[in-house]
């Protein structure tokens, strides 16, 4: 019974621990929209894009309300948005988004989380061109009827359209990622996410599950640290 009831607390924890995190991101993403365009979602796109993301992973109201009043005080630190380029182990292209108060700071944290994961950062452009940067939103299957609104995700940029068990997935181009978040919100179409990816245009095949453990275990310890936003990488 004992080691029953410690693996559920294991399992309790880790889910508090994603859940936080998802939380921090969100209150990252709303302090950065709020600086650059205001506290007011009606004007600010990107702020009702943090929003309805918040509501996507049941951030509470008053915790969203509490990161935009924080963001709208003028003695609040701004923070810059910073993407950095690498090589996980195997070879791996990494692609880290990130968002802090201290570039300094965060490019040693980054060197040493990449050290100790015989990872390295490149330089500027060093992986970049494996990505391609797309939109990508998903809507409640339950709540949106995908026949009937099929040629219009087309009309507003669609590029490929899937379904898993929950989501419709739209991935659109990143020049038409506002075309297709004011259409939804036009036909009233509410979106669980809406964010931009970096999507690989090829893949690192054929590691062997010891070596792909490697890879997790580092994209895991970037993911987190307090001033990472989002790990991409090309690992098939």
């Amino acid at each position: 019974m004992g080691r029953i009831f410690q693996t559920r607390k294991a399992t309790i924890f880790a889910r508090n621990d994603r859940v936080s995190k998802a939380f921090t991101k969100i209150g990252k993403e709303i302090a950065i929209a709020v600086k650059l365009g205001g506290g007011n979602p009606e004007s600010n796109p990107r702020l009702r894009t943090a929003m309805q993301n918040a509501k996507g992973v049941s951030m509470p109201k008053d915790k969203v309300e509490a990161a935009i009043k924080r963001a709208t005080n003028k003695e609040e630190k701004s923070l810059e948005e910073s993407v950095y380029e690498g090589y996980a182990p195997h070879g791996v292209a990494l692609m880290i988004e990130c968002a802090t108060d201290n570039p300094t700071r965060t490019i040693a944290n980054l060197r040493l989380i990449m050290s100790k994961g015989n990872g390295s950062i490149g330089s500027q452009g060093s992986v970049g061109f494996i990505f391609d940067r797309k939109g990508v939103f998903k809507l409640d299957k339950t709540k949106v009827n995908l026949e009937e609104v099929e040629l219009d995700l087309i009309d507003l940029g669609a590029e490929d359209i899937q379904t898993d068990d929950e989501n419709i997935i739209i991935t659109t181009a990143f020049s038409d990622f506002g075309k297709m978040q004011k259409g939804l919100e036009e036909k009233n179409i509410e979106a669980r996410s809406s964010e931009l990816q970096r999507i690989p245009n090829n893949y690192k095949e054929g590691l062997s599950d010891a070596d792909e453990e490697d890879v997790a275990k580092l994209i895991e310890a970037l993911e987190d640290d307090d001033d990472v936003q989002n790990v991409f990488h090309n690992l098939k």
